[in-house]
């Protein structure tokens, strides 16, 4: 069975694990034109950014990195178009992935928001070589498929983050890969999948990052998985395929939503729109 099988094969192991130790909390109060934005019951069938196999090599200078968010089919869909500005964070995400809207800035915004960078980046600091990242429990998504944002993941984090937030305890942390090494660009918060905005927006203001989730998951039948791949992919997060229906029809499986909420962090930049880029958000999916 091929590299790409067997991470197709543990992707659907781990969105159908159920979180052990979920607190389900009350939807709060929050609306936009008098719609609930609360996640629904339908999309509560993974809580947590688990991101690759506990099997996966972790010792060597060959190890590839790990993208989280980065999974089968997940190409470049070429829907991160719109320039980043932080008057206007609004872009087309495509029908794989859903944002939260830009709030207003309130008072105390600014100050929470720079308090999670200052402990993104003393994490940051301490991960700068990658090696201490695996030693310390972090392990690499899809190893061996090139990405252009690797992630690694601390499982033990992720579902520390489903339940409540830890700014000192980033999910994932992103490298960008150089040869054999990996050089370290950012963080990764994540959040349970049923969080309302206003539970994220407690986290993170949302007046200050937009977190992201992938959606319209279309997993294909056992015969067809060379079919979530390739720019012509049917199937997966940059697949043709969008709805329950098409997906039955197809075959498939669909889930609503894989995974929990992210967000990106970029603690080493300077200016604020890109500490919080939107854009490196949407254009880390694999070539």
């Amino acid at each position: 069975m091929s590299r790409r099988i067997l991470a197709l094969v543990w992707l659907t192991l781990f969105a159908l694990l159920p979180l052990r130790a979920q607190e389900q909390k009350a939807s709060d109060d929050i609306s936009n034109g008098g719609k609930s934005l609360a996640a629904s019951p339908a999309d509560s069938s993974l809580d947590t950014v688990r991101e690759s196999s506990r099997d996966t090599p972790h010792d060597t200078a060959e190890t590839s990195s790990m993208g989280m968010p980065d999974m089968p089919g997940m190409n470049n869909d070429g829907s991160a178009h719109a320039t980043l500005s932080m008057s206007d964070r609004q872009m087309d995400m495509g029908p794989h992935m859903k944002m939260t809207t830009r709030r207003d800035l309130r008072p105390g915004d600014q100050e929470k928001a720079d308090q999670v960078v200052t402990a993104a980046r003393k994490a940051a600091d301490k991960y700068t070589d990658y090696k201490t990242a695996l030693s310390d429990g972090y392990r690499i998504f899809l190893p061996n498929v090139p990405q252009k944002q690797y992630h690694f993941t601390n499982y033990r984090y992720a579902f520390e983050a489903a339940i409540h937030f830890n700014p000192d305890h980033p999910t994932s942390l992103l490298y960008e890969k150089n040869g054999g090494e990996y050089k370290l660009i950012g963080v990764m918060y994540t959040a349970s999948k049923n969080s309302n905005w206003n539970e994220l927006d407690e986290r993170i203001p949302l007046s200050i990052a937009q977190w992201h989730a992938h959606i319209n998951f279309c997993m294909p039948p056992s015969d067809r998985k060379k079919e979530a791949w390739g720019p012509n992919a049917r199937f997966g997060l940059a697949g043709s395929i969008t709805t329950k229906d098409a997906c039955e029809a197809a075959g498939g499986k669909f889930m609503p939503q894989i995974f929990g909420w992210m967000v990106h962090v970029y603690p080493f930049e300077q200016k604020q729109e890109d500490i919080w880029s939107v854009e490196r958000q949407a254009n880390h999916h694999m070539d």
